[in-house]
């Protein structure tokens, strides 16, 4: 029993690395969304979508905050915290309730495409807090369109991950066991 433990705790420790890396690499990167400046991938999202998949609620939620506070201390901003603090919470909680919906009716790919929007919508939120104005959401569809993007990228990624690692599917079915959601496309 206790060596799971350790497990989990290595397994947990491992994605949350691989996504705060992930998003201080891709700071770096310039905006691939000529038409939304300032619009990332969102490549740090990967690591939410296999956590989701491969790890219980309680401990896919412990490395999303954990990305979201090493990410920050270890390059940013209060205030760029903020927006990764309600953008990668409003994605996460999202795409959890829309995987209670079952394969058969959103795949990996349709839940990153949510994520990707909602976490946009939760930055600009913020956005419109900090500018104590609401026309900050005018540019709501032009992140939707990247989000929606981004999403798909980081979605089919995902799903080509979760369904050609061995490891991750032997996390699956060590720590959640879910039917449905590893079926390889042949």
């Amino acid at each position: 029993m206790q060596h799971r433990r350790y497990q989990l705790l290595v397994y947990i420790a491992a994605l949350a690395a691989q996504a705060v890396v992930i998003s201080l690499l891709e700071r770096m990167i310039p905006s691939p969304f000529v038409f939304a400046p300032g619009a990332k991938l969102g490549l740090a999202n990967l690591i939410t979508i296999i956590a989701l998949f491969t790890l219980p609620t309680k401990y896919s939620f412990q490395v999303v905050t954990l990305r979201l506070i090493l990410t920050m201390l270890l390059g940013g901003t209060l205030s760029t915290f903020f927006y990764s603090v309600a953008g990668g919470y409003l994605s996460y909680f999202g795409m959890l309730l829309a995987k209670q919906l079952g394969p058969k009716r959103v795949s990996v790919i349709g839940l990153s495409i949510f994520g990707g929007i909602l976490h946009n919508i939760g930055q600009l939120a913020v956005a419109a807090l900090f500018a104590k104005s609401w026309s900050v959401l005018n540019y709501l569809p032009v992140l939707y369109i990247s989000g929606l993007l981004a999403g798909a990228a980081t979605g089919i990624t995902g799903y080509y991950l979760l369904n050609h690692i061995k490891i991750l599917r032997q996390y699956h079915q060590h720590f959640i066991n879910e039917p449905g959601w590893f079926m390889t496309v042949k």
